[in-house]
């Protein structure tokens, strides 16, 4: 599969569907950076009128994991990948659209370039930043990846 905005969003529908339907969607994806948009809507609220935290770290999650996909699939090697922790911080009410955005597709061609030049595991952490629309922070989320080389 290529990686792009539309088979992202595909991807999301067939492999992630508690993704898609609380209205994540992938809006842009190049070797560096990686948005998604989800608005706050009755579907992926909480009890307190505001997106619910699962429906932000899906998309925050998204946003790296994306990233590691892109890097991956331009290596041309079979690599496998994992989240082994996440890290968050809610600053604001996330209501209207919130924008997540990942810029650290630089640590996924490094980690990715190691572990193809040692043949070991690595792991890297990426940061996703969720803004409202008044580009206000309201989440921000830290996720570790490990990839590895498949034999």
């Amino acid at each position: 599969m290529e990686i792009t905005n539309r088979n992202l969003n595909r991807f999301l529908f067939l492999k992630l569907p508690a993704a898609w339907w609380s209205g994540v969607r992938v809006t842009k994806i190049t070797s560096e950076t990686c948005n998604a948009n989800v608005t706050h809507k009755w579907i992926n609220q909480n009890p307190f009128k505001s997106m619910y935290f699962a429906v932000q770290a899906m998309a925050a999650e998204l946003t790296t994991g994306a990233l590691v996909m892109w890097h991956i699939k331009k290596s041309g090697h079979k690599i496998s990948m994992l989240v082994a922790q996440n890290k968050s911080s809610f600053t604001k009410k996330a209501t209207g659209k919130i924008r997540f955005t990942c810029i650290d597709g630089h640590k996924v061609k490094e980690g990715i370039a190691k572990a193809i030049n040692s043949n070991e595991g690595q792991t890297f952490w990426l940061k996703s930043v969720g803004l409202n629309k008044d580009n206000i922070t309201v989440s921000t989320f830290e996720f570790e990846w490990t990839i590895k080389v498949k034999k």
